[in-house]
């Protein structure tokens, strides 16, 4: 299958456009039996992008684009960078499907093992610095490792890096909790694992909680001090983990409290 950009265009915008081996490529073994029709590739200078057939041409550049940056933002913070690969279904039900899950409501990307699924729907709709922010929280996913880590610890790093350089202060990326907060409901507690479910109501709030706590910690203790606690907590246990920093789950709580209130008030 042809891709519809031409070769000019890619090059201009620094990125190499294939289709299947064409150009004397091989099919990277990555962008092999995702589909019938074969796919849509595209390399940025460290990322590669594997679309659906159907997938917008446009947005497989520009997610090459912001790959390549998340990729460089990630490796600051965990040395080795990761090699962003992004798959893009052409829909929310192929996105799904393709990451083993009953549902993405809510999502605009999920990180799969090694690789970064793009929602498209949702994706699509994103700002641009959105864009940057998701994939950077991907990545962070990709980059970090699984292991049995609070919910909050993992997507709260996941959300610090991920906006660590998008210069969104933090009343507008946090909106939702700091109208909470602004309407005299503060959180109380940290969020637990329901609170991530997809499509939950307070997703968006859960989320920035995590990312509060986080930042509170990269703030007190430095941003190396965080990826430890991480790396500690999925070895030892996260209250054995805040330990080392003179914490406790409850005290943590506590100076996350008054945190998101000066924060968000």
């Amino acid at each position: 299958m042809s891709v519809q950009v031409s070769r000019r265009a890619a090059l201009a915008a620094g990125l190499a456009l294939l289709a299947g081996g064409s150009a004397g490529r091989a099919t990277p073994p990555e962008a092999r039996g995702l589909w019938e029709g074969g796919t849509r590739i595209v390399y940025g200078s460290r990322s590669l992008i594997v679309g659906h057939p159907g997938a917008d041409p446009g947005l497989l550049r520009d997610l090459a684009s912001r790959a390549d940056a998340a990729g460089r933002t990630v490796a600051e913070l965990f040395g080795r960078p990761p090699r962003p690969l992004v798959v893009v279904p052409d829909t929310t039900a192929r996105a799904a499907a393709l990451a083993g899950a009953g549902a993405v409501d809510g999502l605009a990307a999920l990180a799969d093992g090694d690789r970064v699924i793009v929602v498209p729907g949702a994706f699509s709709r994103l700002t641009p610095a959105g864009r940057g922010v998701v994939l950077a929280h991907e990545l962070t996913h990709v980059a970090a490792g699984g292991g049995e880590v609070p919910v909050w610890l993992r997507e709260g790093l996941a959300d610090y890096v991920g906006y660590r350089d998008a210069g969104l202060p933090v009343p507008v990326a946090a909106a939702e909790l700091a109208a909470e907060v602004r309407a005299g409901s503060p959180p109380r507690d940290l969020p637990g694992p329901a609170a991530f479910a997809p499509g939950g109501v307070r997703l968006a709030q859960a989320y920035q909680e995590a990312w509060l706590a986080c930042r509170l910690l990269a703030g007190r203790f430095g941003e190396q001090a965080l990826v430890r606690l991480y790396g500690d907590a999925r070895e030892r246990g996260v209250s054995a983990a805040l330990s080392t920093l003179g914490l406790s789950v409850a005290t943590l709580t506590a100076a996350w409290r008054e945190y998101v209130r000066r924060e968000l008030a």
